[in-house]
């Protein structure tokens, strides 16, 4: 499933070390590596001029000094933006990375990659993006996930040995044959549906598919979300999370 053995419990950096720097941004990326994750997780998409860009919302409004949607704007635009200040002072002039940035970044690092494909997205973005972790050789260190099953079975189409994920906002009666058919090796949903459904989780691992709950930061609930079941956590605080699983060994 993942390239960490059995009892490995996995610390995903959720959109980088977003507790400690602007989430989605180089120094985030840089700080999730140095706290220790064994998994970067980060957002894809496309902008107007078909460049992938690291970037959550559908808008740079929230997260940068700009405003407008991501797939209206050119890539020269969105890269003057600033992405640091908003988060605190000492991040003023950190900008929006690209994905070539990041993967150029994280090539040499001991993590893994989780990069989610943001909806909504074509084939040919999906080519994109997969030509990229090809181009940086990191195809066989990242997972591919969406909350689109689409954009999982169109990754499946581009590169059917690329391993894939299937975001999930809730488990439902379908969540184990959906993750049978789109042959994913993730199905991360909600951490309360870990807490709440650890027959599904034990399903889906019987099943060859991992569970990591998203976002678990609350950590008077990590210990219960590893005894549910779950392969790993998806947290802003990464270093915090490693420094935990490091007093339990």
């Amino acid at each position: 499933m993942l390239r960490h053995g059995p009892g490995t419990t996995h610390r995903v950096a959720h959109r980088g070390y977003a507790a400690a720097a602007p989430e989605n941004t180089l120094p985030a990326f840089e700080a999730a590596v140095r706290a220790g994750a064994t998994i970067v997780e980060f957002d894809v998409r496309v902008t107007a001029d078909g460049v992938p860009v690291v970037i959550h919302d559908r808008t740079v409004d929230r997260t940068t000094t700009g405003r407008g949607r991501i797939w209206d704007l050119r890539w020269d635009e969105i890269a003057e933006l600033d992405a640091g200040v908003r988060f605190s002072p000492a991040f003023a002039g950190v900008r929006v990375p690209s994905l070539a940035a990041v993967l150029d970044l994280l090539r040499d690092a001991p993590a893994e990659l989780l990069v989610e494909i943001k909806s909504p997205a074509t084939l040919d973005e999906v080519k994109a993006v997969i030509a990229q972790l090809t181009e940086y050789d990191v195809l066989d260190r990242s997972v591919i996930q969406s909350f689109d099953p689409d954009v999982v079975r169109k990754a499946r189409e581009v590169a059917p040995e690329l391993r894939r994920g299937l975001l999930l906002f809730r488990f439902d009666a379908e969540t184990v044959s959906q993750a049978r058919e789109l042959g994913v090796v993730l199905c991360n949903p909600p951490v309360d549906d870990v807490l709440t459904g650890p027959g599904m989780v034990a399903e889906l691992r019987d099943a060859g598919v991992g569970v990591m709950p998203w976002t678990a930061n609350d950590r008077s609930q990590w210990g219960a979300l590893l005894e549910a079941g779950a392969a790993g956590l998806i947290t802003d605080y990464v270093g915090e999370l490693t420094g935990w699983t490091d007093l339990r060994r």
